[in-house]
């Protein structure tokens, strides 16, 4: 559980930062082989969140021999999926809320515009 923190903490430091995921998980003594399964598992959950077919990273030889690795990847993938999931979610909700604003916006004009024709 706590690799798991430790990596979502690291996927939103990167977001905002310049420094590659690998990179900062290095830094942060992450063993290479599970940083490497990160970065590959990180990749394919966005892909698999956008519904992007063939599109994932896996070292499929490494993913069965290296525990690390395997185990990095599984992490990255889980995180990096929800995370752009919740983000296009997010993103949809406020188009349709921009939507049902300027619906109600047009509506109001004409209604204002049908009051002032009145008088």
């Amino acid at each position: 559980m706590a690799r798991y923190w430790c990596g979502l903490c690291v996927s939103l430091l990167l977001l905002v930062g310049c420094q590659s995921a690998r990179e900062q998980m290095l830094q942060d003594g992450y063993p290479p082989a599970y940083a490497d399964g990160f970065q590959d598992g990180c990749s394919s959950g966005r892909e698999a969140a956008e519904l992007t077919v063939g599109r994932f990273r896996k070292n499929v030889p490494r993913y069965l021999a290296e525990r690390q690795y395997e185990t990095g990847w599984d992490d990255g993938f889980r995180q990096c999926e929800g995370m752009q999931a919740s983000h296009d979610q997010r993103v949809e909700r406020a188009s349709f809320l921009d939507e049902r604003e300027r619906d109600w916006q047009q509506e109001n004009a004409r209604d204002m515009a049908r009051a002032f024709r009145h008088h």
